[in-house]
């Protein structure tokens, strides 16, 4: 069964840090383009960062380049998003999706992927 399990959410006040893990089961993420994505109460969900699946490539969205840097583990079929110097606007819930067929000048962009993971919640407040 192919799952996306998302972790390490949670309340962090501002200027705090964070890590997420995006943990894969049922296939492995060596081969897939990854993307963070974030939604708010009210909002759409936007992209944040993605990673691809030949050489590693990053693409960030605006609002988080130079905070947020997201990384994958093969051996351990996780990827990660650390996110320093939190502000109360990137709260939200968090969700990493996957796509082996993704073209990754559209990763951050759209959220068309085939595969989400259900989200983990990051607070930033005092």
């Amino acid at each position: 069964q192919v799952q996306l399990v998302e972790s390490g959410g949670g309340l962090v006040q501002p200027g705090g840090s964070l890590r997420l893990s995006c943990a894969a089961s049922g296939f492995t993420l060596d081969y897939y383009v990854i993307g963070w994505f974030r939604q708010a109460p009210g909002k759409e969900r936007e992209g944040v960062s993605c990673i691809s699946s030949l050489d590693g490539s990053t693409d960030y969205a605006d609002s988080v380049e130079g905070r947020f840097t997201i990384s994958r583990d093969n051996a351990k079929n996780t990827v990660y998003l650390q996110m320093n110097s939190l502000k109360p606007e990137d709260t939200a819930v968090y969700y990493c999706a996957a796509d082996q067929s993704k073209l990754f000048k559209l990763c951050v962009s759209s959220s068309k992927y085939n595969y989400w993971g259900q989200g983990t919640q990051v607070t930033v407040s005092s």
